[in-house]
């Protein structure tokens, strides 16, 4: 799986990474209040899973489905998700925003995508508009998104400075996004940002809702 945290790896090959445990608790704050209380969820780039489990058991009136192209990471989702028994927890799918052949054909009332869009290569993200595009046709629809981005106005706090750094030095293809880039290619497929929070360690929760 694709990440820049230090994962731990269990005997049940369960991965746990410390920013889930960080970052877990201030993202179901807002996913509780702009969820609906019941519907389908589809998780994109669900990495560990732990997210999924997390969300899933705090929001039992909604189906969540993970998904992740990484086989490991689908692996450590199924024992997260064996050891949780939660009904309303779906088998991993093995999603990737950039083959449409692996996309669900079903319709959903969300999509969630946390920590991806800055570890990928830019056409992830025109990949992950377009599904939420074909998933989300009812108005009102919602796409959440958190990480940390770029903002015109904002200045850059030195961590993410630093932060982008190391992405680019991986990967050049990877780094911050510039939210309105963003913003603009939600707006082509018909989602319009609706909500941006400021999260804790620099980081932004954007919600995108479909527009009638």
């Amino acid at each position: 799986m694709q990440t820049m945290d230090t994962l731990t790896t269990l005997p049940d090959g369960a991965a746990a990474s410390p920013a889930v445990a960080r970052n877990t608790a201030p993202i179901l704050e807002v996913l509780r209040a702009h969820l609906p209380a019941n519907g389908r969820v589809l998780e994109v780039a669900s990495g560990s899973g732990e997210h999924a489990v997390a969300f899933a058991r705090a929001l039992p009136g909604l189906e969540w489905t993970p998904s992740d192209p990484s086989p490991e990471a689908r692996n450590s989702i199924a024992a997260w998700a064996k050891a949780a028994a939660l009904s309303n927890l779906s088998t991993p799918l093995a999603l990737d925003v950039l083959d449409d052949t692996t996309w669900p054909t079903e319709t959903v009332h969300a999509v969630v995508c946390i920590n991806m869009i800055h570890i990928s290569a830019w056409d992830a993200t025109i990949g992950l508009m377009r599904l939420a595009g074909q998933t989300l046709i009812q108005p009102g629809g919602l796409l959440a998104l958190y990480g940390p981005f770029r903002e015109a106005d904002v200045p850059l706090a030195p961590s993410n400075a630093a932060f982008d750094d190391s992405l680019k030095a991986r990967d050049p293809d990877w780094g911050l996004r510039d939210l309105e880039a963003v913003v603009e290619a939600a707006r082509t497929e018909g989602l319009r940002l609706t909500l941006r929070r400021e999260m804790p360690a620099n980081n932004l929760m954007l919600l995108f809702r479909r527009v009638p």
